[in-house]
This record gives structure tokens, C-alpha cells and sequence, in this order.
């Protein structure tokens, strides 16, 4: 395995990287404004594979698998603004408030990530000033274009869930996350459970919170916008065919709470 040590303090990405923030319709009419903070598995060329096995990269510890899928045909059905971020979280995790173990993790579930051992504080910064601040600095910008042309703005911030973590399997089909606001988690949890298939996980098996999140207490939260999180386990959005069926269920619903948050007028 590739252990290249090349110098990263003053700039990580090179010519054969690409830039780190990808975006789908983003002329959507949609209220709903959509984000992945791991849709992508890329590493940068200079980072080799992070003294990783491939197949460790292509497991969740890398990204959240299915979600790109799933985030893509959303976008279109709702004629959504998708906000993605390409690079591994193994690179930067780009929910997670720079600094934090997690940020830039030396070990994930049971895998040791040796490249993240003991870099300088020119690569940390290097990471964040690369990946993860292209990607909120363009989440920002957006609500603050639609803000200041007072257009309504709900945050959703798609994930997915592996089905067992730890050796212990997880029941839940999908699950609604937030922290303080939960108007429109629970219109999800009770349009989720209505659907009469599915387990749902209020907060399961994730909870937002400060200290875990960064996409919802700062771009939801912080900026006064209506918001929820989506987990959607892993081997339900594995393949086309099921993220073709998630994303239709979940255009179905979100449209359905649109007219419920206009009759609220959470919504304009």
C-alpha cells in the first residue's frame, strides 16, 4: 500500500484532483435544499490510499453508501438544489466541526488509517481549507442567496447507515435526526410510519447534536431554517434499483410535507 508522505502544507489537491463540491439543478424551484455531506469516496493523489485496503475504502467507514444515488434522483423528482461533497470523510469528515478526533480519524469502526497518523498542522489545514471549506462555504452561499431573494429554504442532509456497526445489527429501515428543531422531523417520523413497511428510528441510530454534527447545527440551525436529517440503511440503496425506490418514496413524502408546511405557513 501506497504510504506517500508528500508534503501537503501548502496545497493538497493538485491538477489530476477534482474540485471537491459537486452540485445537481441547482436552478430547482424546490423549497427543499438537499446536502451529502459523504456522498464521495475520492482521495486526493496525494494522499496515495491513506495506507488503506481497497477494500476497506469501498466499505462505509469511506462514505455512505447508496446516499449518492439516492441524493441525485431526489434532486430531480423534487426539483431540488443538491449540495454534495466528493472526498472520503476518511480525508476530512465534512459533518464534523474541524478539530475533533473524529475530524480526521486514525482509526474508523475497527480500521486503522496509518496516513492519519501524527500529520502536521499544515496538513490539517491544508484538508480543511481544501475540501471542507469549498463545500460550507457554497452551502452558506446558497442560503444566503435564497434568503436575501426570499425564497423559502428547508435543509435536508441525506445519509445513510451501515446495517450493523460493532457486530450489532441495526432494525431501522431509515430515521429522522435533528437536535432543537423538530417540526419537520417529526411531519417525517409520522409520514414514515405511515407508510405501515417500515422501522423507523426517531434519532436512531444517530442523534444530532453540536458535538457530533456540523451540517445541521450550523447551516439548519443556526441560520433559522426548518430542517431534518435522513439516514437510509445501506443495503436497502446498495444498488440502482433501490435507490431509484427510496428516492421515489421520499419525493412522495417530502412533497406531501410541503403542502402541510405551506398550510403552516412554515413555509411560504
Amino acid at each position: 500500500m501506497d504510504l506517500d508522505t508528500a508534503n501537503a502544507t501548502d496545497q493538497l489537491l493538485g491538477a489530476g484532483d477534482i474540485p471537491p463540491v459537486h452540485e445537481v439543478n441547482a436552478e430547482g424551484t424546490s423549497p427543499f435544499l438537499l446536502t451529502s455531506d459523504h456522498y464521495g469516496r475520492i482521495l486526493p493523489r496525494a494522499l496515495g490510499d491513506l495506507g488503506v485496503a481497497e477494500s476497506e475504502l469501498t466499505r462505509h467507514i469511506a462514505w455512505d453508501i447508496g446516499i449518492a444515488g439516492v441524493a441525485e434522483r431526489l434532486a430531480k423528482m423534487l426539483d431540488a438544489h443538491l449540495i454534495a461533497q466528493r472526498y472520503s470523510r476518511l480525508v476530512i469528515d465534512c459533518n464534523r466541526s474541524p478539530g475533533v478526533a473524529s475530524s480526521i480519524p486514525v482509526i474508523s469502526e475497527a480500521t486503522a488509517i496509518p496516513r492519519n497518523e501524527g500529520i502536521s498542522e499544515g496538513e490539517r489545514a491544508a484538508r480543511r481549507r481544501e475540501i471542507f471549506e469549498p463545500y460550507h462555504r457554497r452551502i452558506d452561499a446558497v442560503i444566503d442567496r435564497r434568503l436575501h431573494g426570499t425564497r423559502p429554504t428547508v435543509l435536508v442532509s441525506l445519509h445513510s447507515f451501515t446495517p450493523a456497526y460493532a457486530g450489532v445489527a441495526r432494525p431501522w429501515h431509515i430515521a429522522a435526526l435533528y437536535n432543537r428543531d423538530t417540526v419537520l422531523p417529526q411531519l417525517l417520523l409520522k409520514h414514515l410510519r405511515a407508510e405501515g413497511d417500515l422501522v423507523v428510528g426517531d434519532n436512531e441510530p444517530y442523534a444530532v447534536s453540536d458535538l457530533s454534527d456540523y451540517t445541521i447545527p450550523v447551516h439548519g440551525e443556526a441560520r433559522g431554517l426548518v430542517n431534518t436529517g435522513i439516514e437510509i440503511r445501506q443495503d436497502l440503496i446498495a444498488d440502482q434499483s433501490g435507490q431509484q425506490q427510496w428516492a421515489e418514496r421520499l419525493a412522495r413524502i417530502l412533497a406531501e410535507i410541503e403542502v402541510e408546511l405551506r398550510r403552516e405557513k412554515l413555509v411560504d
